[in-house]
C-alpha cells in the first residue's frame, strides 16, 4: 500500500462495541458544524446505538433542530454520557437506556420508558448493529449468525413493533442498512445480510404503514468512521479504510447524519419505502 492510500492511523479495538473515547482522530458528530432550523421542534425521537458514530451525530443533529431523546446503547457508558452531554447543551431533554437491544424485553421497556418520560413518539431511530469479520464462509458459526440477526434484524423488528401502538400520523421510522446490502462484503456474509433483510423490512413495512400517515425509510452508509470499525478490523485495514470509495477516504458520521434529519422531518414528506445512500461515490441504484 503506498502513503497516499492511507485515511487513518492504524489502530484496533479487542472487543465490541467499539469505544468512540479511544479512537484516534475522534469521528466528527457535527456538534460544531450542523446548522438547524427547527425542523424537528417539539418533537421526542429514540435512538438505538446513539452512544456513538452515525448515531451520536443523528441525536446530536435531531436535539439541534428541536427534538427530545431516548438514546439506546448496550453498554458504552462513557460514550453514552458524552453524548447526553452534547444534547442538553443545546437546551434538549436526553434520556439513557443500557441494554441488549435483542432482548425483546428491553425492546419494550425502551418504548415505556419514551413514554413515561415524553408523553409521545414521533421518531423511531433503528441504528444498533455489530458486525464480526470472517475470513471463510465456513467461520461463521450458528451463535455468531444468530447474534447478529438477534441485534441488526430482530432489535429492530421487535423495537419497531413495540413502537407503533404510541406514533401517529406524521411519526417517521428510519431504519439503518448497509451499502454491503446491495453489493456485498465477502468478510461480512451475516451481517450483510441482515442489512439486506433490512432493506425488505423497509420496503414493506412502508407500504404496510402508508395509509397510517407514517413514513418508513432507510439510510444505506457507505464506509463511515466509526467505533465499529477498529473493533472489527485489525490495523491494516483500518489505515486503508474507505480508500476504494471514489473519494477516496471514509465519510464522517456528521456526513450521514442529515439523512436522518431528512427523512425524519418535513422536508421528507412524500418520501417513505425509500432508501438514502451516503456512500462516498459508488453507484448502487437501489
Amino acid at each position: 500500500m503506498t502513503d497516499s492510500e492511507q485515511t487513518l492511523p492504524p489502530q484496533h479495538q479487542e472487543r465490541q462495541p467499539g469505544h468512540q473515547s479511544e479512537m484516534h482522530p475522534e469521528p466528527q458528530s457535527g456538534e460544531r458544524t450542523y446548522l438547524a432550523a427547527g425542523k424537528l421542534k417539539g418533537k421526542v425521537a429514540v435512538i438505538t446505538g446513539g452512544d456513538s458514530g452515525i448515531g451520536r451525530a443523528v441525536a446530536v443533529a435531531f436535539a439541534k433542530e428541536g427534538a427530545d431523546l431516548l438514546v439506546c446503547y448496550y453498554d458504552e457508558h462513557e460514550d453514552a454520557e458524552e453524548t447526553r452531554r452534547l444534547i442538553e447543551q443545546e437546551g434538549r431533554r436526553c434520556e439513557l437506556m443500557a441494554g441488549d437491544i435483542g432482548d425483546e424485553s428491553h425492546c419494550n421497556e425502551i418504548i415505556r420508558k419514551a413514554i413515561d418520560t415524553f408523553g409521545r413518539l414521533d421518531i423511531l431511530v433503528n441504528n444498533a448493529a455489530e458486525q464480526h469479520v470472517s475470513k471463510k464462509f465456513e467461520e461463521i458459526d450458528t451463535e455468531q449468525l444468530e447474534r447478529t440477526f438477534r441485534t441488526n434484524f430482530f432489535g429492530m423488528f421487535l423495537l419497531t413493533r413495540a413502537a407503533l401502538p404510541h406514533m401517529k400520523s406524521g411519526a417517521a421510522i428510519v431504519n439503518t442498512t448497509s451499502v454491503t446490502a446491495y453489493r456485498g462484503s465477502p468478510g461480512l456474509i451475516d451481517y450483510s445480510a441482515t442489512k439486506g433483510a433490512i432493506v425488505a423490512f423497509t420496503r414493506s413495512l412502508a407500504k404496510s404503514l402508508a395509509e397510517r400517515g407514517i413514513r418508513v425509510n432507510g439510510v444505506a452508509p457507505g464506509p463511515i468512521w466509526t467505533p465499529l470499525i477498529p473493533a472489527s478490523f485489525d490495523e491494516e485495514a483500518v489505515k486503508k479504510f474507505g480508500a476504494d470509495t471514489p473519494m477516496k477516504r471514509p465519510g464522517q458520521p456528521e456526513e450521514v447524519a442529515p439523512c436522518y434529519v431528512f427523512l425524519a422531518s418535513d422536508d421528507g414528506s412524500y418520501m417513505t419505502g425509500q432508501v438514502l445512500h451516503p456512500n462516498g461515490g459508488d453507484i448502487i441504484n437501489g
